[in-house]
């Protein structure tokens, strides 16, 4: 009896380890048909493994910006909301000014002008140490304290830090987050530095009773509110600007964010079209090597018995 030669032997040896790495090729193309990823160790591409912790740092921190962003033009807005009030009200404290300048007006209107203004005055307060929706306060600067605070004499001071700070919101790029109620609420008037509240309640003081001529007082009390409307302006254009730009950021953002889930998806999805076929190609090669196989394995036994 002959015995199978050593080229028969190399044979059955190539042709199991070919018919195993069309398996492993079978494999593969359906894992990633499955799981629509190309592969699943960073070893089975290392290139393109390398990108794909590239895109995603990148998309870790356009996440982060993405929420300074949101979070920051929600502040903006809150901001802006105030300040359209503040002016509202400063507005009516303009008219109440008029008012009481006018000669024929008596001491009880004048008296029910006080009141009223004592009101504005307190609703100025409270917009000014107005918060965003998280509580923290809109124009203290980077203080987490009520921006203003009032004595017992009644006289407001600002308590908050002269700088607001900027927030990082995409690379190479920071909005600043406010304004410092000491730009929002005070000014120089005449040289000499006021507020917004000082104005408002030093009007109502003197219509009260504490000047002997509250009409005059009235009248040059008028000189107090359009310095503080003017400054108010001032702050709402800026909110506006710094609003209207990180809108304009999410924008980008946003267009980034599709870009890196492009590129992503370039590099590390399966092309399922491609996958299948190659899918067919692997299957169709592995039913001939194995009918090839069974061929000449059944003529080498048989010789082999002969």
């Amino acid at each position: 009896m002959s015995f199978v030669s050593t080229s028969t032997g190399s044979f059955f040896n190539r042709s199991l380890a070919q018919m195993a790495d069309l398996r492993g090729q079978i494999e593969r193309h359906r894992t990633q048909i499955a799981t629509g990823l190309r592969f699943e160790r960073s070893s089975d591409d290392p290139a393109a493994a390398a990108q794909l912790r590239s895109v995603a740092r990148r998309e870790a921190l356009a996440a982060v910006e993405g929420d300074n962003a949101a979070r920051l033009g929600q502040d903006l807005a809150s901001a802006s909301d105030e300040l359209e009030s503040v002016t509202a009200l400063l507005q009516r404290a303009r008219e109440l000014a008029v008012q009481a300048a006018n000669t024929p007006t008596g001491a009880d209107g004048r008296q029910a002008i006080a009141f009223e203004l004592e009101q504005l005055t307190e609703e100025l307060f409270s917009r000014a140490n107005g918060t965003t929706l998280t509580g923290e306060p809109l124009f203290a600067g980077l203080s987490s304290d009520p921006a203003f605070v009032r004595d017992a004499a009644g006289n407001v001071t600002y308590t908050g830090t002269p700088a607001s700070g900027a927030v990082p919101v995409a690379p190479g790029t920071a909005i600043e987050r406010g304004l410092p109620g000491s730009e929002v609420f005070q000014f120089d008037l005449g040289g000499t530095p006021t507020s917004a509240f000082a104005v408002l309640g030093g009007l109502a003081a003197a219509l009260s009773g504490g000047s002997p001529d509250p009409a005059g007082a009235a009248a040059a009390s008028l000189e107090g509110i359009d310095a503080a409307l003017d400054t108010v302006s001032r702050a709402q254009t800026i909110f506006g600007t710094r609003m209207a730009w990180t809108e304009q950021v999410q924008q980008q953002q946003a267009d980034r964010g599709v870009a890196l889930a492009e590129r992503r998806s370039r590099v590390g999805d399966t092309d399922v079209a491609e996958a299948i076929a190659r899918l067919q190609q692997s299957l169709t090669a592995l039913e001939a090597s194995q009918a090839a196989f069974a061929r000449v394995s059944s003529l080498s036994l048989f010789d082999a018995l002969r």
